[in-house]
């Protein structure tokens, strides 16, 4: 089984080196590929130096358009499995073999790390917990799928998965419209206990103003995707 780490990567050039390092020394039987997303600091010439393998994309394409690069990246060389992880130090690789495991089983379509199952780690600030938890019960309002961590970025999917997502993906802040979509086109979406760790380094580009927009888009944007997928469907059934 060919397995693929995509790394999306935006001015993380005081992380990507040690994330890299330790994947490598994790799991020396993964592949990955960081996608540099038009960093705007020295990110390219640590990813040169350390003799990364990378994308470096032409314009910036946001969170969304560069995971889908990887997804393109990995259905182009023959993945049988993807594992998105962050290039910010917060996803330990360690974990990366209980993320995958579901999927390789063939019990999960995506399988996504949750700090929330046992709480344990880092468990961000608590604004952000009250909105990750009103999203993923909107979330289950929405599919009936429960999932605790809908906005974790540590997550895997099978190569079925893997081709859609290359295909069409959510741009801006994908990960909760990810697990919708999927759900909906009725791909299998669970999670596992994983532990994370606070940004080693930089500065995250969400701050408290854009978390409210992102609550208020992502929010507009699972009903509004809803909605259409059920008159979509409607209409196929009619036919």
């Amino acid at each position: 089984m060919k397995i693929l780490v995509i790394i999306p990567c935006y001015n993380e050039s005081e992380n990507i080196a040690k994330v890299v390092r330790r994947l490598r020394e994790t799991c020396p039987a993964a592949d990955y590929v960081v996608v540099n997303d038009c960093s705007t600091d020295k990110s390219v010439q640590v990813l040169k130096a350390e003799g990364c393998n990378y994308l470096d994309l032409p314009v910036n394409l946001g969170i969304g358009g560069g995971v889908q690069c990887g997804y393109r990246y990995a259905v182009e060389h023959g993945y049988d499995v993807t594992v998105q992880m962050d290039g910010d130090g917060q996803h330990d690789p360690a974990y990366l073999q209980a993320v995958i495991a579901p999927v390789l089983a063939g019990h999960l379509d995506m399988c996504i790390g949750s700090r929330f199952i046992t709480k344990e780690g880092f468990q961000t600030s608590f604004m952000r917990r009250v909105g990750i938890r009103f999203l993923s019960s909107l979330l289950h309002v929405l599919t009936g799928c429960k999932v605790l961590d809908v906005t974790s970025g540590y997550r895997a999917c099978g190569k079925a998965l893997t081709a859609r997502f290359a295909q069409c993906y959510a741009q801006d802040y994908p990960e909760p419209e990810a697990i919708l979509r999927a759900v909906c086109e009725g791909y299998k979406v669970g999670e596992v206990p994983v532990v994370m760790a606070e940004r080693q380094g930089g500065k995250s580009s969400i701050n408290a103003l854009k978390s409210v927009y992102y609550m208020v888009k992502v929010s507009l944007s699972l009903v509004i995707y809803r909605l259409c997928f059920t008159k979509k469907d409607k209409r196929r059934n009619e036919a």
